[in-house]
């Protein structure tokens, strides 16, 4: 079997919240929206390389323990990256120069889900 693509489905509390970090945050584009009785449930975001199904979580509350999902970006300019999502409000790590090889921060988005930013550390 050959497979083309896998497109990640990504549940959320508040589709609308969600949509600040995924389109303003990390500059994908929104398409495809689904509503139901006027409440957006459903849309895509993208670029030109990754797609995500954002999704209306079912139920009102995350489950205590519960982990989701977690991301690893290799972001073009992880510095900029980094400036921009703290200049909107999310709490981001420092970057550190792991001793695998990588530089890399992290921040929790508005749904509990832990996104890495990393890329190869310099020599």
């Amino acid at each position: 079997m050959t497979v083309k693509a896998c497109v990640p489905v990504i549940p959320s509390l508040d589709l609308e919240k969600s949509l600040r970090f995924w389109a303003e945050g990390l500059g994908f584009i929104v398409d495809r929206k689904m509503e139901h009785e006027g409440r957006l449930v459903g849309c895509m975001v993208h670029n030109e390389h990754l797609y995500f199904w954002l999704n209306q979580r079912a139920g009102d509350f995350i489950p205590e323990g519960y982990n989701g999902i977690g991301l690893y970006w290799t972001p073009i300019d992880l510095a900029k990256t980094r400036v921009r999502l703290k200049q909107m409000g999310y709490a981001v790590s420092d970057i550190v120069e792991r001793d695998y090889g990588q530089t890399e921060f992290f921040l929790t988005d508005d749904d509990g889900y832990s996104h890495c930013f990393g890329v190869a550390t310099q020599a």
